[in-house]
């Protein structure tokens, strides 16, 4: 393990402080207070009078009023002061401004720190998955301010993702739940899991970046087309159907680009299928029935107060699959619809009349 490996966390800034930002500095911040480990929380946000209006009223009224937020939790829109002094960096944005806001505040993260991905994604133009935008973003950074790499570790090793069955809505109700931290080394997802286990939040780990990116990306356009199932009013069979043979797909893509067949079978791809499916709760679900009911990809924004990410990524998905030699029906299928291709009404057809073949194929 790396000097800096070791370093003790003494402070955790989220940036971002969307639904899921806000969500995950309330699991740090209590975890903080129930281990009493004195770690300084901050959760950094765009609009200085939002941030001044959590510090006030202990909520984040635009995503969750009425729930309160930790009073040990801070707030604030100085990226420079949030940064500071920070050995995680949770980054809680969407996918495709990733990496516009690394280019505005890398420079203000701290050479050791961890850097832990919450974003489920491929960046539009060149199909990248977070933790590889994060790591090019951060050397580009660091060799601008003149920081030899070597003296402090390799980057893509300081990159950690997070994924799992985790809705933010019951996450701030403290519904138990537990999540999947990956890093290329045990130690490190070990060190972020630890800051952030609480009472309602168990952090397993895991040594597979790549399956867990996978997993959680690949679900979110499995999730749409179960929203269009039920939004076209198929049962649970349709939608059983739908979920299982998406985790195939997912189980393929990911051994594809390196990442091991059991991470799908685990809460980073099965469990996070199962919840983003099945959930109203769920931006994508939710997409995906509103899709179903007529309402056209450009204008789901007017219906949605959150970004549904599979609409950007889905077909950046089904080309990196093509790339790779993967065949992905559902992918296809569900991009094929919001480019207009097909209706919605003829993706049931087009799924059920491929040829007949080993559900192991």
């Amino acid at each position: 393990m790396q000097k800096s490996e070791q370093r003790q966390v003494r402070k955790i800034a989220i940036l971002g402080a969307g639904s899921w930002g806000t969500a995950f500095a309330k699991i740090a911040a209590d975890s903080a207070r129930e281990n009493n480990t004195g770690v300084q929380v901050v959760l950094i946000g765009r609009e200085a009078s939002t941030m001044e209006r959590c510090t006030q009223t202990r909520e984040n009224a635009r995503y969750f009023p009425g729930m309160k937020l930790p009073d040990n939790l801070l707030f604030t829109a100085d990226a420079r002061e949030g940064l500071t002094g920070a050995d995680i960096v949770v980054l809680a944005l969407p996918a495709q401004v990733l990496r516009s806001q690394l280019q505005l505040f890398a420079r203000f993260i701290e050479p050791h720190a961890f850097l832990v991905s919450l974003a489920k994604g491929l960046e539009t133009g060149t199909g990248m998955r977070m933790s590889q935008v994060i790591t090019e973003e951060l050397e580009e950074a660091l060799a601008m301010r003149g920081v030899d790499i070597r003296a402090i570790g390799h980057i893509p090793h300081r990159v950690c993702v997070l994924s799992g069955p985790n809705l933010a809505t019951e996450i701030m109700g403290e519904e138990p739940t537990a999540s999947v931290i990956a890093a290329r080394t045990l130690p490190v997802a070990e060190i972020v899991a630890k800051s952030c286990a609480c009472s309602y939040f168990r952090p397993y780990t895991n040594t597979d970046v790549v399956g867990t990116e996978i997993g959680g990306l690949v679900k979110n356009v499995i999730a749409l087309c179960v929203g269009m199932c039920e939004g076209r009013n198929y049962g649970d069979n349709s939608k059983a159907s739908v979920m299982t043979r998406g985790l195939a797909e997912t189980t393929r893509l990911a051994v594809a680009l390196g990442g091991e067949p059991a991470t799908m079978s685990g809460l980073a791809g099965m469990g996070d299928l199962i919840a983003t499916c099945s959930s109203p709760l769920s931006r994508n679900h939710t997409a995906g029935r509103l899709l179903a009911e007529g309402v056209t990809p450009d204008r789901l924004g007017e219906h949605m107060s959150q970004t549904a990410e599979s609409i950007k990524s889905a077909p950046v998905l089904a080309q990196l699959a093509r790339r790779h030699g993967v065949e992905m029906p559902i992918v296809e299928a569900v991009v094929a619809v919001l480019t207009g291709r097909i209706s919605v009404e003829q993706l049931a057809p087009l799924l059920l009349g491929r040829s007949l073949k080993h559900e192991g194929h």
